[in-house]
Formats: C-alpha cells, structure tokens, sequence
C-alpha cells in the first residue's frame, strides 16, 4: 500500500510539472540570442507607407571598410567611425543596457532607445523610438 501511495504521488507530481513547465516557455516575443557581439553597418531607412525602404548606410566612407557597433559583454558599446582618404578610425566608447526588445545605447551622454526589430546570429535590426530610423547591422 505504502508503494501505491509512493508511485501515486511521483505521478501527480510528473503531471503537475509537466502541465506547468509549457506556460512558463513563452518569451512574449523577446529574442532570446546574446546581442553582444560586432556589427558591420549595413543599412538604414524608414517605414513608409507600410514599408521598409533601405538603402546603403550613407555613413559608411567609399573604399574604408564598414562602420560599426561593437557591443561587449561589460555593457561597453563602442562605435567605430572610418573617415577621410585614408580611412582613419575613430572610436567612441559608451554604454548600453537591453531591456527586453529595447536597447538603449549611451555615447557621451546622449541616450538612444530602440526597439530590436531582429536579432539573429547574421544580422542586428533597430528601429530608432525617436526618429523611426531602421538601421541594420550585420556580422
């Protein structure tokens, strides 16, 4: 009778964590992969009229490599900047903080906060909350 009860119990506490444990999966749509990493500009542009128009990242100086955005592990975000003929790089080092689908990045203490549109191992997408800029990084 004690093996019966024992087994009764292990059952119903199977169940109980089984029935639970799939509510508990939903992300509420967060993308769950690490954003830190390098990420080359790519594109940039807007929503209009209901669609992304992207172009080549403007910013980006012909015949230097890509601008980019490096964010570190330490919540470091630093952006490289290729200018000139000669392609000199200027870096700018502040902070970022994610926040869900929100990320804000702080460069000499001026805040941006945009929603991540994407996030995959390929490519890094925001939406700018302010201004409504798309800008696609990728790696």
């Amino acid at each position: 009778m004690k093996n019966l009860k024992r087994i009764l119990f292990v059952v119903a506490l199977s169940l109980g964590m089984f029935a639970t444990s799939c509510s508990s999966d939903d992300n509420d749509g967060e993308t769950l992969i690490p954003i830190e990493g390098k990420y080359n500009l790519s594109k940039q542009g807007f929503i209009v009229g209901g669609s992304e128009q992207l172009t080549d990242a403007a910013g980006n100086q012909a015949g230097c490599p890509g601008d980019y955005l490096d964010l570190r592990v330490s919540n470091a975000a630093v952006v490289g900047d290729y200018t000139g003929t000669n392609c000199s790089l200027t870096e700018t080092t502040g902070t970022y903080a994610r926040s869900h689908n929100d990320l804000t990045i702080t460069i000499n203490g001026v805040g941006t906060t945009s929603d991540i549109m994407n996030l995959t191992n390929k490519e890094l997408k925001l939406k700018d909350k302010t201004t409504g800029l798309i800008t696609v990084y990728t790696r």
